[in-house]
């Protein structure tokens, strides 16, 4: 699998309650780790066997170094498409609360970056997209397209890029939150909706499948995983999921998103998803 997209910094801490504006409130645990949708999906892709390689910004800041640490030591081949860039990376906070798993996320992203580069597909099974870094993103998918290589969008929130990307796009996946501007027109479409069923439809045949049940303990990244295991299935696959297909993906990428919701941390549920295998 090749990912191409936001790699950022998380910091990330868990709090009994999320702090009100104008309130502190202690944390029991602190953690860093890289993060952001591809590189966590591909993190999650190489937890489930899979070879990955992550193309992304990170450049020569200590705290590139960290993420890149954190993701070569989880199997994923890093390629920094702007190694000698000095500013920090995208650094996220993340609160987590205990109780229930739900968090808060505050992230710069990829704004302001500009990264333009040739994307090695070779030996890919799948290209997983998320829209972050526009001209890595579309050079890629338009790559992918030459080459027959499958083409999965994590579309998390509208950006103008996906205007020009969506035709280039096999399977376009996103939350029920995300509001594009017109009907997606992808071959594939599949909308997720946390702990309801995921949605998907194939030209004229659609259906749903449900969510796994699980006690949620932290939904930091799991839609992240959710879109790498999905990828890992469809480069399994070989081809663009059928209808028939959709059932069988779709559940396997549920038992991956559940196994991250149900372990606190953001590498805990990595032996967990291994045994997904």
């Amino acid at each position: 699998m090749v990912a191409v997209g936001l790699c950022t910094v998380d910091l990330v801490q868990r709090v009994d309650e999320l702090p009100r504006p104008g309130h502190k409130v202690q944390s029991a645990s602190v953690e860093l780790a890289a993060g952001g949708p591809a590189a966590n999906a591909a993190v999650a892709a190489a937890a489930l066997g899979a070879t990955t390689r992550l193309s992304t910004v990170l450049g020569a800041h200590p705290l590139a170094r960290l993420a890149w640490e954190d993701l070569t030591a989880r199997g994923v081949l890093v390629t920094d498409v702007l190694p000698y860039r000095v500013a920090p990376p995208p650094v996220s906070a993340v609160c987590v609360r205990v109780g229930d798993g739900e968090r808060t996320v505050v992230s710069h992203n990829a704004a302001g970056i500009t990264a333009v580069a040739e994307v090695d597909l070779t030996r890919a099974g799948v290209l997983l997209l998320d829209g972050h870094h526009p001209e890595l993103a579309l050079r890629a998918a338009r790559a992918a397209r030459e080459l027959g290589v499958p083409v999965v969008l994590d579309a998390g929130s509208w950006k103008p890029v996906f205007t020009e990307l969506l035709p280039l796009v096999d399977v376009c996946a996103s939350s029920s939150a995300f509001v594009p501007p017109a009907p997606v027109a992808c071959p594939v479409v599949i909308r997720t909706a946390g702990a309801d069923p995921v949605r998907w439809t194939v030209g004229d045949a659609h259906g749903q499948v449900p969510a796994r049940a699980v006690v949620a303990r932290d939904t930091a990244g799991a839609g992240d995983v959710w879109h790498g295991a999905a990828a890992v299935a469809i480069a399994r696959l070989g081809r663009v999921p059928a209808a028939a297909d959709l059932p069988e993906l779709i559940d396997f990428a549920n038992a991956a998103a559940a196994v991250r919701v149900a372990q606190h941390g953001p590498r805990s549920w990595i032996p967990a998803l291994r045994e997904l295998t």
